[in-house]
């Protein structure tokens, strides 16, 4: 079985090389020594959240966290494509899955979006508490899929803010039922960052996807059926690992 994957909240410069003892506080730390009630000699692996961590067997346990003696430095190995994951906020816990499963597979980024159609609509003191619970989520799928790198997530976006958005990717694609083109059939950079568009429960109005059309975005189909907008986003990612 895989050894399980905690984050912590400050592994210090410089980075630990084999043969060092780091500690693993906080939160996962006390999740690790209290709930999982991890004992000295399991090997655990502790990561910054950014891509690096190490590998280490359990030397110390207290009621605050662990002490673990590194046998091996981890690095995440640099993707070809950088995703990034435009989700519509959605009704329920749709948004929630939709983004855990765009962690499991690796996107780099995700964009809340609160598109005309979105029934869910953030601000103020919900938009705080969203945010949060959507971070906390990524965090908690990053663990699970044993990634080192946690999806960055943004402040959520109105359809005018993410049309200045589209622009700084090297190509931008939104997921309709009504394009002509297939995923599978578009050019995509060999390098570089792409950006995949994800409507709310009621598709993408037509001024909307006029819009991001002239901002530079392209619809491409992924199904011949309708998908959720919780499964919409883990199909395209998928579909563009293998491209």
């Amino acid at each position: 079985m895989t050894d399980p994957l905690f984050f912590a909240d400050d592994l210090g410069e410089p980075w630990p090389v084999v043969g060092d003892s780091i500690a693993l506080g906080g939160d996962d730390g006390r999740h690790a020594a209290v709930v999982r009630r991890t004992r000295p000699g399991e090997v655990i692996m502790v990561g910054d959240g950014c891509g690096r961590g190490v590998r280490g067997s359990v030397v110390a346990v207290q009621k605050t966290g662990l002490q673990v003696e590194v046998t091996e430095v981890l690095a995440a190995p640099e993707p070809r494509r950088r995703i990034v994951a435009v989700q519509a906020l959605a009704k329920g816990d749709r948004s929630e899955l939709a983004i855990e499963m765009l962690t499991e597979v690796g996107v780099a980024e995700i964009i809340p979006w609160m598109a005309s159609r979105s029934v869910v609509r953030w601000s103020g003191e919900r938009a705080v508490k969203s945010l949060s619970r959507w971070r906390s989520t990524v965090r908690e799928a990053a663990k699970q899929s044993r990634r080192l790198q946690v999806p960055r997530v943004h402040d959520a976006v109105s359809t005018r803010e993410l049309l200045a958005v589209i622009n700084t990717t090297d190509r931008a694609l939104v997921l309709h039922e009504e394009a002509t083109d297939w995923l599978a059939d578009v050019d995509l950079p060999e390098a570089g960052s792409v950006m995949i568009i994800i409507g709310p429960e009621g598709g993408i109005a037509p001024e909307e996807l006029e819009a991001l059309t002239a901002a530079g975005a392209r619809p491409v189909l992924i199904s011949d059926g309708v998908l959720r907008t919780s499964t919409a986003g883990v199909v395209a990612v998928a579909g563009l690992l293998r491209r």
